[in-house]
């Protein structure tokens, strides 16, 4: 399935793409200079990746006029703004509980990978709501096959993505880490390189609006006076009858008591907007939500939101 994000940081999971990417950061170069930049790596590598690479737009091939048949390789927009995205994932895998991960290394590899199936399967989305078992996981995604997710779960265990949490029935549930739930910011930032730079981006889906606001919102630190019920909602489908994705927020005393992905109910306050706007907010920038109700609830609990991302970001 294509999750919004999952492209993005697909590519920055692959140690030759950040390296190739890396080296033609101050200007254009040779193949053969590009190549052994990067390390060497066998020739049918070398195509495959850099073939990659130019299909999506990350790459050009610039042929030299005054030596016939040379070709250099340098990086375009899309590929240096992928780069600012993997900034920005590098910055989350500095956290990691094990000790920091530099992109572009094996490591970096097996957490990113294990990050965007997990993210890709609906696992995460998941385990962003409550802690489950293999069974419960099984049960609520049944198009994946058992051994599948029992793999999948054990690869977020193994990147202390997941981590087992008490229970009193039968199997053992896992939950979600705080480091996983930071890992809505890189997941963001790949969406948002998709959307300005693929030919034919992943679209943002319920599912992918759900496990961000269940993801981030936990994290977020509220003034505690704070009290009521908000609703946060991204349109997820235009037109003359709109379709939105979100989640209803109770906060008390400056505690959020539950974060639940049904919209129904009533709300103290309210806020809506398209994919964009958010991402836009979230980024510190300028962007359109229709605020409403009580105002001040709304834009403490936004406002969290925008710190939060933004603390993983700088």
């Amino acid at each position: 399935m294509n999750r919004a994000g999952a492209a993005a940081l697909s590519l920055l999971a692959a140690p030759l793409n950040v390296h190739l990417l890396q080296a033609l950061e101050d200007g254009p170069l040779p193949l053969i200079d590009l190549r052994r930049a990067v390390g060497s790596p066998p020739q049918s590598t070398m195509r495959v990746y850099s073939r990659t690479l130019v299909e999506i737009g990350t790459l050009e091939r610039q042929r030299q006029p005054s030596f016939p048949g040379t070709v250099e390789y340098a990086s375009t927009e899309a590929g240096q703004a992928l780069l600012g995205t993997g900034a920005i994932l590098e910055r989350w895998l500095q956290e990691a509980p094990a000790g920091p991960i530099t992109l572009g290394t094996t490591a970096s590899k097996s957490a990113t990978k294990a990050l965007v199936e997990g993210w890709s399967t609906n696992i995460i989305r998941a385990l962003a709501a409550k802690p489950l078992s293999l069974t419960d996981l099984n049960r609520l995604i049944p198009r994946i096959s058992y051994p599948s997710l029992e793999r999948r779960l054990g690869a977020l265990r193994l990147a202390d993505l997941v981590e087992p949490y008490p229970g009193e029935g039968r199997g053992t549930p896992y939950r979600a880490t705080p480091w996983l739930r930071r890992a809505i910011v890189p997941l963001t930032a790949g969406a948002w390189w998709e959307r300005r730079y693929l030919a034919d981006p992943p679209q943002i889906g319920r599912l992918d609006v759900e496990a961000a606001f269940l993801l981030a919102i936990p994290l977020i630190e509220l003034p505690a006076d704070l009290n009521g019920k908000c609703r946060l909602a991204v349109e997820i489908q235009g037109g003359s009858s709109p379709v939105f994705a979100g989640v209803l927020i109770c906060v008390e005393e400056g505690k959020v008591i539950s974060c639940s992905s049904r919209l129904e109910g009533e709300a103290e306050g309210w806020a809506s907007g398209s994919a964009g706007s958010w991402m836009r907010r979230m980024n510190g920038q300028d962007a359109d939500l229709e605020i409403g109700g009580d105002g001040d609830l709304v834009r403490e609990i936004v406002e969290a939101i925008r710190k939060s991302a933004l603390a993983v970001k700088s």
